[in-house]
């Protein structure tokens, strides 16, 4: 495998087709047809501006994501919007307005209760009087700059923004839709309202194709399931945890040791059963990829020695044992393995250096990443692969028994 960096092939492969439904050859990456992984722009590109807004969006591509990620929430009047969570409150300016005082109110979403404005009481026309804000201003206090200054994005702007991106670059850019807490929206609006609004527009803007630059992604498995029926767009399982342990193993806490969809049924499988084979074996009937967090990908252990020689231990100094055989076993059941999240500033587990990170998954055989910092993930990326790189165990793209072309969603 040849592993040396050439810039230029990154630039020559970019020139895609813009086309409305497209070949599969004109896809970087997307249902397993590109020798690339993919960099997909987490929120945006998070690390420099408010996540979900139309502006980090922009700037992702212009990094050089070949995915934008907008996480999905659904309005009162059934408007789809990209938030991190259906609470609203620590993502935009809704605490100063008067206006909706009275609508903070408490919620459960997966089992735990959220004092908070939820974007299901309010009307698209009034989630567009709202601005954006950071989420994390402690970690990344430059990003409050932005503060105010941007709308709350709907999904149609987002898709609006990459197709445009993509005729303006001349390479096609992706969208990598997440259905937020599927098991909340349907106990408001009724069962898969929300997946079928998502798909009614995703064909219509895309085609009901495998090939389409789209990945549809979810931590719960009933939503993914009926997809799977309606759509031949590639599906993806998302795998969380609630921590690392200091011998490397994953702590499974609610509301993350399971999803909840199988809290809610009874299913006693958590998301770490999902990885073994059998597991793998379950998602594959459903899903094209699996989304784990990355430690379940790469075992690294607290052994108390401080590897970075900064005088204090964090989670970089941990000691990295390698790979844990997920990627592999996933691999061999034609499942793309697309990780998160690689960020500059925090969460590098036995690593100091972000783009040395980024290297060592993607050399593990990742197909793609979640990143706050896509210029950090493409730079990554840059430093390993050239067109002369193939990759096997890619699924084709079709779908075989998966939601035909002529499937329509009620």
């Amino acid at each position: 495998m040849n592993r040396r960096p050439h810039i230029q092939f990154f630039l020559a492969a970019a020139m895609l087709s813009v086309m409305t439904v497209p070949a599969c050859a004109d896809l970087p990456a997307t249902a397993g047809h590109s020798a690339l992984p993919i960099v997909i722009g987490h929120r945006g590109a998070a690390g420099y501006r408010p996540e979900h807004t139309l502006a980090g969006y922009a700037l992702a591509i212009e990094m050089g994501a070949d995915f934008i990620e907008p996480d999905l929430v659904m309005t009162r009047d059934r408007q789809l919007i990209a938030r991190h969570e259906p609470m609203i409150g620590s993502t935009t300016d809704v605490a100063d307005h008067p206006e909706f005082a009275g609508r903070k109110t408490t919620r459960a979403v997966d089992g735990v209760e959220y004092t908070d404005w939820f974007a299901s009481d309010f009307t698209l026309a009034e989630i567009q009087t709202l601005r954006a804000k950071e989420r994390l201003p402690q970690l990344r206090p430059g990003n409050t700059a932005y503060d105010g200054r941007f709308r709350i994005p709907t999904l149609d702007e987002v898709i609006a923004l990459a197709k445009e991106e993509s005729r303006k670059s001349g390479r096609r850019i992706g969208i990598y839709p997440e259905l937020k807490h599927s098991t909340y929206h349907a106990d408001l609006f009724g069962p898969h309202v929300f997946e079928n609004r998502l798909i009614r527009k995703l064909h219509r803007e895309y085609g009901n194709s495998a090939c389409a630059p789209v990945f549809i992604q979810s931590f719960e498995v009933d939503n993914l399931q009926y997809l799977s029926g309606k759509t031949r767009i590639p599906l993806v399982q998302l795998i969380d945890a609630d921590d690392v342990n200091a011998d490397g193993s994953l702590s499974l806490v609610p509301p993350y040791r399971q999803p909840y969809d199988f809290v809610v049924a009874g299913d006693p499988r958590s998301f770490a059963d999902l990885l073994t084979e059998e597991g793998l074996d379950f998602v594959k009937t459903y899903a094209d990829a699996i989304g784990p967090w990355k430690p379940y990908l790469v075992k690294t252990v607290d052994d108390g020695v401080d590897r970075n020689g900064d005088g204090k231990l964090t989670i970089a100094d941990r000691r990295v044992d390698g790979d844990t055989g997920v990627i592999e076993k996933a691999h061999a059941r034609g499942l793309l393995v697309h990780s998160w999240t690689f960020r500059n500033d925090s969460g590098g587990y036995g690593f100091s250096d972000p783009l040395a990170e980024m290297a060592y998954y993607f050399q593990l055989g990742l197909d793609g990443l979640f990143t706050d910092f896509p210029d950090t993930g493409v730079a990554a990326r840059a430093t390993l692969f050239d067109g002369s790189d193939e990759r096997p165990g890619r699924p084709s793209c079709s779908r075989h028994g998966k939601g035909s072309e002529q499937d329509s969603v009620r």
